[in-house]
């Protein structure tokens, strides 16, 4: 199977996405002094989620002062000498959130031209730095009744990207909120620049326990990692279907969020991340955690500097 070019990253996840969008947020979450800190840990790029409103406006116009957010983001980060993955958490008319009561994307052809317009305005934008700037259509389809469609305009879109970007390095992921075990369900990749991406949080029972956001079995449970199932054969069986895929279609696998929520001790989660990175090691898979600051899963938050020089040899 091809590697990625994206092989260690991290997640800044709240500066841009699921966070109140007030200039005291986007202006100060994250600064230059996060980037260096990601660069001394010898990462080699960072994933930017990025929601819709941040950059476009309601009526599909485009804010330039959102887009300059991200130039600053993408010249800090090759800077410090680190790639950047822009990746739409967000668009409109569609989250995997359904709080965030987003929804038409799938149906509505100008909520799609609304979509295409971002990364049109990407591709055009970013399109001539195709190995420090990587694009990620759309975040985490949840439903795989809506999988077809999103084939075509992924399709679309990748096409569209292609007119202003024809070297850039584009993933795409399946349903199930980008499950690995539904990449065997997307489409061969349009060219020899795609890449499949999913996300891993398994085994969910311990990686999201007591997460405030699931069900009332979730908020309630606590599961050590001696009893979480989670092991290298684990993974290596949850990736098997995954890694066919890409073999056969000559591509990468990328894995662009993991991790463990943060009421799990600090040295469990350190077992899980030894776990999940020997599966990534052993198959060349790309993959940035989730998340470098709070969002409930924070890799520099003080509740794991006890574990974080040990840690930092698994991310």
């Amino acid at each position: 199977m091809k590697q990625v070019r994206l092989k260690k990253g991290i997640n800044l996840g709240g500066w841009m996405s699921q966070c109140d969008y007030s200039e005291e947020r986007l202006n100060g979450f994250i600064t230059e002094a996060d980037f260096e800190k990601i660069a001394s840990w010898g990462m080699d790029h960072v994933r930017l989620p990025i929601d819709y409103n941040v950059i476009q406006n309601e009526d599909g116009s485009m804010k330039e002062e959102g887009l300059e957010r991200i130039d600053k983001a993408a010249a800090l980060a090759e800077k410090h000498g680190l790639a950047i993955l822009l990746d739409l958490h967000k668009t409109m008319g569609y989250s995997f959130d359904k709080g965030e009561n987003e929804a038409g994307f799938f149906k509505d052809e100008k909520l799609q031209e609304c979509f295409y317009r971002i990364w049109e305005t990407f591709a055009s934008r970013y399109g001539g730095r195709p190995d420090r700037i990587y694009f990620e259509l759309l975040n985490e389809i949840v439903e795989k009744t809506d999988l077809e469609q999103w084939k075509k305009i992924s399709n679309e879109c990748i096409g569209r990207i292609r007119k202003h970007a024809p070297d850039s390095y584009v993933l795409v992921g399946s349903y199930h909120w980008n499950a690995v075990t539904t990449v065997k369900e997307l489409d061969p990749p349009c060219d020899g620049r795609v890449i499949y991406n999913f996300h891993c949080y398994e085994p969910l029972r311990f990686t999201h326990q007591g997460a405030y956001w699931m069900d009332e079995e979730f908020q309630k449970l606590r599961l050590p990692f001696r009893d979480s199932g989670a092991t290298e054969e684990f993974f290596d069986e949850l990736f098997a279907s995954a890694i066919e895929k890409a073999e056969k279609e000559g591509t990468c696998l990328y894995c662009g969020e993991y991790g463990v929520i943060d009421v799990a001790s600090p040295g469990d989660a350190l077992e899980w991340y030894k776990v999940i990175h020997k599966a990534f090691e052993k198959h060349g898979i790309g993959h940035a955690a989730w998340s470098y600051k709070e969002m409930d899963f924070g890799i520099s938050d003080p509740r794991m500097d006890d574990v974080r020089d040990e840690l930092l040899k698994y991310l």
